[in-house]
């Protein structure tokens, strides 16, 4: 007879699972990837280090988890945007700025996520996101196209460069060795500009 979990054991579990990625996304929210270490996880979710390697056979597969949590929140955001009432040229720009501002309001989260040096499960991980990202702006540039709003253009690459303009332009003001704070608004300004102007749009 196979082993049936209670309703509490399943809940203890579900609950230790939270737990462990709340406390990694914290830490790396406040010292990237090189700040949450596996000792440093456990004592912050209050769990021994053996149970975190039980749900999470390496901190790699750690850090994929807790990577993919939190671009699908963003992509949430970025898909409550894309279908908004509003001109396609409007709903990019709104986008685009809404990332860089999340960005720019946490540093070290978001120089983690983008650039921070990692194992390469986290690296490909990241790849991943980015084409879920870029699908989003597809969307939009298609409706942009079809609505005469940008000129006809290859919509995969576009999308794409979108993507790598704001990820890129985001590594020195996110990075570690900033040296000071950069304007942000003027920094949202400089992105969403450039952004449109590369797929022949016009700012809102």
């Amino acid at each position: 007879m196979a082993y049936k979990r209670s309703a509490l054991m399943e809940r203890r579990i579900a609950g230790n699972r939270e737990r462990i990625l709340l406390a990694t996304r914290r830490l790396i929210a406040s010292g990237g990837y090189r700040g949450a270490p596996v000792t440093a996880v456990a004592a912050q979710a209050g769990v021994s280090t053996g149970l975190i390697y039980r749900y999470f056979p390496s901190k790699a597969e750690l850090f994929v988890e807790v990577l993919t949590a939190a671009v699908e929140y963003e992509i949430a955001i970025l898909r409550e945007i894309a279908v908004r009432p509003l001109p396609a040229a409007e709903r990019l720009q709104l986008a685009i700025a809404s990332f860089v501002r999340r960005a720019l309001a946490g540093p070290e989260l978001a120089y983690a996520f983008i650039a921070e040096p990692v194992e390469p499960e986290v690296d490909a991980e990241r790849i991943r996101c980015r084409r879920l990202f870029g699908e989003v702006f597809r969307e939009l540039l298609a409706e942009g196209v079809a609505a005469g709003e940008f000129p006809p253009q290859d919509l995969d690459a576009a999308a794409a460069c979108i993507v790598g303009a704001y990820t890129e332009a985001l590594v020195g003001p996110t990075a570690p060795s900033r040296n000071s704070p950069r304007d942000g608004e003027r920094l949202v300004e400089s992105v969403c500009g450039f952004c449109l102007r590369a797929v022949g749009g016009e700012r809102r």
